[in-house]
This record gives C-alpha cells, structure tokens and sequence, in this order.
C-alpha cells in the first residue's frame, strides 16, 4: 500500500482530518445523490414499491412479527437482548436478519436504522446498501464482549497456534451447520482498546468460512485472570434453560436459538458450560458477487464482439539513455459503459439501481477510463506480451512507471498498462476519509471500485483485440509490425492494494487466467488494525467512533458492503478458473502477514518449501493449514505462495501495526525488486509453472533502496 504511505503521511494528520470535517456536514447531500436510498423510518415514503423493493426497504420500518421487535432489550429495540452491552453484539448475528426465500441463502440482512451505530454528531445510517446482503461477510471477525476474560487462562487459541482451535476441548468452537465440521480460527483481545471494561473479543477464521453457510459459534469454560469460570450472563442463561413460557420477553430470542443449540449437542457441545452462543449466515455466492457481475455481463453484451472505444492521446519514444528497459510509453482513455450516479462517475458516486436494486446503466451514461502503458525495448525485437498492472493503495495509474515494473517488463518482456483503481484512487481519498467520519458514504468506496474493475476489464480486452491498441500505430514499430502479441490472452501483475482488489478483478475477468497477487492479503476488516497505513485514517475514525468496542463493530459492517470490491468476496471461487501466484513479503508493515496466510488457504494455494528458516517464525506451526509443494511436484502448475525474506523481525502477533524500532525496517517493497522474484512472476505468467528460483533454501530478498 506504499503509495500512499509516501504521500499522505509526509503532510500532518490534521490536514486529512480536516478534510474529513469539511465532508461530514455534506454527507445527507451525497446521499441523496442515489435516487433509490431509503429515507429513515420516519420520514419513510409510503409511495406503493414492487415486491422487490419492498424487499429491500421493508427492515427499514417496524418489524412487528419479528423476534427482535417481540423481545426488545434494555439497550434499544430490536437489540439481541443476550449481549446487553452493545446493539449488534455478538457479531455477525442472524438475530439481525430476517425470513426471504427470495435469496439464495432463504435470509436477508435486517439492519435498521436506530440500531446501526451512529457516529458522533453524525446522521444516522441508512441500512439500505447492507440488507441488500442474504448474509455476512465470509471473512468477518467475529466480536463479543466478555468483561474481565483471559484468554491464556481460558486457553484460546492465538494466531500463533491455529491448530489448537480445533482441539475437542477449545473453549471457543466455530461449527458450520450444513457439513458438520469445525472451523478453524484465532481468538484475540483488541489490543487496541483504551477501556479494559470495553475490550473486544475478536475470533477471526483461519479461512474464509463457506459461501451461502450456516455457522454456530459457542463459547465455553471462559477464565477469568485468576482462573476463575466466568458466569454466563443472565439472559443467556435463561435463553439457554428450560424452556420460557410465551409471556417471556427472552421467549422469541430462546425460540430462535434452538436449532443452533440442537447443532452444537449434535457435535458434542453440551448448554452446561456455556458462556454464549449464537449463529450467523453467510452471504452467498450471487449476494457477495452479483454486482459486480451483473455490470460486467452487461457491458459485454453491449460490447459483443467489437473492440472497446479507444484513443490514444501520447506517444513518447524513449532513446536507450533515457531508458535502457522502456522504449515508448502510451497514454490514451477508453470508453467504458457507466453504471454510476451521477453520469460520469465522479468520486462518491454509487452505483445506479434499478426498483428491485439491481445496478443499471443511465441513458448514454459513458465511464472514461484514461490509460497509461509501457512497452518495452525488447519489444522491437520479439512481441511482448499484454499484461495489466495494479496499482497501491489511494494510487494511480502513473504506477505503472515504476523502475520495478519497468524490469519486470524488460526482463519478462511484457507491455504493461494500467488504469486507475477508480473507489480507490487519489482522487476518492476525501471521500475515504469522510466515510469514516460518516458510514452513509462508504457504499461509494466498493460501487465505484466495481466501475473502476470494470475500467480495467475493458482495457483488457482492448489490449487483445484484433482490433484494439495492438491495431493503432501507438503498439506498431516504423514497419508497422505489431509490438504486442496477442495472441496468448493478458495476464495481471498487482501489488499492495493491486493485489487486494486484484482478486476480484480477475475473479469478474472474461480474459485473465493467471495473475500474481504482490504483497497482497485480505479483507480490509482483518487488515486496517495491522497495517502503519492506517494511522491517518485512523485519528478519523477516533473521532467518529471513540469508542473501540464500537469500532471494531464499524470495520466489520464496511467489511460486509467492502466484500463486492475487494478479493474477501471472490476468494471462496477465485482458484476454480483461475491460476494465481502470492507473493509475500516476510513481517510485512502494510499488508499483514495474517491476512495473506487466510488467503492462501482459502483459495488453496500452495506453499513454497522451505519457507522460513527453521525458528524464524513464532508460529507452533508455521503456515498451519497450509499445503506445500513437495520437491517431486516441481515446477508446480496451481495456484502457490511464496514468502520473501528481508530479515524483518516477525510482525506483532495482535491487531496492532507493526510501529516502532522493533519491528525493524518495512519490507513490503522488496520482493517486487527482486529479479528472482520478478523471474519467477515471469515464468508463472508465460507458462503457468511455479519455479523454484531459491534452490534449498528459503527465499530472500534484498532490502529495496
């Protein structure tokens, strides 16, 4: 994420801060931008709505027949009254959906307004870009709060002993309903909390929980500092009792609780020595996805067998002692249909929908995407190979002039081009840091992300066609010969927030089959606490959210909507058409080492042997869960991960950044300065075979000037 890095924390917080206090007062007015946002209840239209819509609007009015409007709770209507601590508690939570058999998943997510939580001095949240959900994020961190808890008392599993969260005995156990089987996961304490009596319990998955699932979570024999069993809290142990006549207020909520008792018996998880339970729904596959394909299917469609709408705005030819790697650098825009309100698409936008919430196009509504590609010398020789590149976080497209991917496409011989990451580009960095002072504008942050993929879908396939770029004189030498050959497809080379949101580019992309994820991870959910690129958005998010129990509330609800523009929401599939290569650098400050270690599993990825040096990671079980390329597998065709190490010391191994001199120097730039490195990335996209570049021992990179 290092672009930004330089950038923004060269100036002081308190410009950002600034910005982000300047935005808030306007937020009521860029929501109303979309025309389809949902008033709240009780300024709610009573305009007549089709059946879809109501679909979508319905939890926005009182819920009469529901069991969170029969229970009620002493901390707001609609509450789970078994956490009275915080609405929204435990977290992710079916107590906050509803009945549709509409969805895939026969759920729907029912947020209302008064329970969401509010920022300070912010206007309330309008659930509407959140219930159109059949479930929870597949990546989501799950929060509860219990006062008083020592995890190493109660022996939890941490991050550095994954393996121990499927033990018979653990205290916290993850069951997914429909196969049966325990979910592996690590327990930890915010560590960021400044109230001990407000500290979050955080259990993330050690994978991607399964599309369209159903999960219980159950936590057992909790210990206090002193060893001491820590009570359930009354309203769970009633719920979990005999059972309440109808009368009861906690009636409907022991109601709903049932089944997912009866599923924790039937793994063998009795209701005696339990402190809490509760169960959540995954959001399906159609649900985290459909928006992004939808945009895509259609633009397509439009495009039929044409070549995109181009022009080429510069050609600059370079003499070797300008560059001795790239020969001529192209800029140029594409024409892109648009699906953002207003037309245009400008920073804030969102997409436009139609009555039943589907993203539609405007009449005549046309995205620009500008352009920048670098081909290289050897290119006048043999025809390089078409290939898209990622920029890092809050970046551009000027990226792609760096000197590590200028040798990539020297030493490779590919002609690189990228586009903006529109959603999360320089240009949206007011809008990220207002949508932290105000939730109502973080829908914009995903939406126009899924524009901007589709931008460089589009580009893609403009870089193939026959009669695209490679027809224009701009991709021919003075002979008119072609500079690009494309006749192999296109492949994607990505880092930082490349490799982030390059996972669902390439998951939505008609032409990509293998692609390299640098110094990537996911979700944003898992990332934001661990990565130093946080602090300025951070003081953001003290001042909207001083709370960090609630915090940590908020960052799981961006995470939901955050899922349709980021990799955590095409993970689960995006190995089934696809090859991709990780590459990961070793204690790195931007992109947790923890969150690259879930994506690999879940997209089943294989580990590079060896590693790490034997000692070198705090790990019982280094890369748990991970399978390993075995020596006779070599060279590998799948999908793998390899670890470069710059000698960095191991990262923290709670959701803090890694700040200060301990954690020595930042690697995160140097695996793609390394020619090893590059040469391997090189092999993987030419031919789909991981090569061992590194011999017997692990993979080292040298620090990046």
């Amino acid at each position: 994420m290092t672009p930004l890095r330089h950038r923004l924390l060269r100036g002081p917080a308190a410009v950002a801060l600034c910005v982000a206090a300047a935005l808030v007062p306007t937020a009521p007015t860029a929501r109303a931008t979309s025309p389809h946002a949902t008033t709240p209840p009780a300024q709610t239209a009573t305009a007549p709505q089709s059946p879809s819509s109501q679909a979508l609007t319905a939890p926005l009015r009182p819920q009469h027949t529901t069991p969170q409007a029969q229970a009620g709770a002493p901390h707001g209507p609609g509450c789970d009254p078994l956490a009275p601590t915080e609405c929204l508690l435990p977290f992710p939570n079916d107590w906050y959906t509803r009945s549709d058999p509409s969805t895939d998943t026969g759920r729907r997510v029912a947020f209302t307004s008064a329970g969401l939580p509010q920022a300070a001095d912010g206007p309330p949240i309008d659930p509407t870009a959140w219930n159109r959900s059949d479930g929870f994020s597949p990546g989501s961190a799950l929060i509860a709060h219990v006062p008083g808890l020592d995890l190493a008392a109660t022996g939890a599993a941490p991050l550095t002993d994954i393996g121990r969260s499927l033990a018979p005995d653990a205290p916290v156990v993850l069951l997914d309903t429909r196969t049966g089987e325990r979910w592996p996961y690590w327990v930890e304490s915010d560590a960021n909390a400044t109230d001990p009596a407000r500290r979050a319990l955080l259990i993330h998955p050690a994978r991607n929980f399964r599309d369209g699932h159903h999960y219980v979570v159950a936590l057992r024999r909790l210990k206090d500092g002193a060893g001491h069993t820590i009570p359930a809290a009354a309203p769970f142990a009633a719920v979990a009792g005999k059972p309440l006549p109808t009368t009861d207020p906690l009636h409907a909520r022991q109601h709903q609780l049932r089944p997912a008792l009866r599923a924790l018996r039937r793994a063998g998880v009795g209701s005696k020595d339990l402190h809490l339970a509760w169960d959540f729904t995954v959001a399906s596959t159609r649900s985290l996805t459909g928006d992004l394909f939808t945009i895509r299917d259609d633009a397509f469609r439009r495009l039929g067998r044409r070549a995109p709408a181009f022009t080429v705005t510069s050609v600059t030819d370079l003499t070797a002692e300008q560059d001795p790697r790239i020969a001529r650098e192209v800029t140029g825009r594409i024409s892109v249909p648009g699906y953002l309100n207003p037309p245009g698409g400008p920073p804030g936008s969102v997409l436009d929908r139609g009555s039943d919430g589907t993203p539609r196009r405007l009449p005549s509504n046309t995205q620009v995407a500008e352009f920048r590609c670098e081909i290289p010398r050897s290119a006048f020789r043999t025809p390089s190979r078409p290939a898209l590149y990622g920029h890092g976080l809050l970046g551009r497209r000027s990226e792609v002039g760096a000197g590590n991917v200028k040798a990539m496409a020297a030493e490779g011989g590919f002609t690189f081009c990228a586009t903006d990451w529109i959603g999360m580009a320089e240009e949206d960095v007011p809008v990220v840091l207002g949508a932290l002072a105000d939730p109502n504008l973080f829908p914009a942050i995903p939406e126009r992300s899924e524009q901007g993929m589709l931008n460089a879908l589009f580009l893609a396939r403009a870089l193939i066609h026959p009669d695209g770029l490679t027809a224009d004189a701009a991709f021919r030498d003075s002979e008119g010969r072609p500079l690009v050959d494309i006749r192999h497809g296109i492949a994607y080379d990505g880092n930082s927030q490349g490799g982030i949101l390059g996972g669902a580019l390439v998951a939505a992309s008609p032409d990509i089959r293998r692609a390299v994820l640098g110094v990537t991870g996911m979700n944003y959910g898992l990332l934001l606490n661990r990565s130093v690129d946080f602090a300025p958005f951070q003081q953001v998010l003290n001042l909207s959210y001083p709370d960090r129990l609630r915090q940590q509330i908020v960052l799981q609800l961006f995470q939901m909507v955050w899922d349709r523009g980021e990799t955590n929401g095409y993970a689960n599939h995006l190995t089934d058409r696809h090859q991709v290569l990780l590459h990961i650098a070793y204690g790195d400050h931007q992109v947790a080492n923890a969150a690259a270690d879930v994506e690999a599993r879940t997209i089943g990825a294989r580990l590079l042997t060896p590693a790490l040096t034997a000692g070198r990671s705090p790990d019982t079980v280094p890369y748990w869960g991970i399978r390993t390329i075995g020596r006779g597998q070599l060279p590998y065709r799948g999908s793998a991960m390899t670890v470069w190490d710059s000698g960095t010391p191991s990262p923290p191994v709670t959701n803090i950044p890694p700040t200060g001199p301990q954690y020595g120097r930042d690697p995160h730039s140097d695996p793609r300065n390394s020619s090893a490195a590059r040469r391997q990335k090189a092999t993987f996209l030419t031919t789909g075979r991981v090569i061992n570049v590194c011999g017997d021992t692990p993979c080292t990179a040298a620090p990046a000037s």
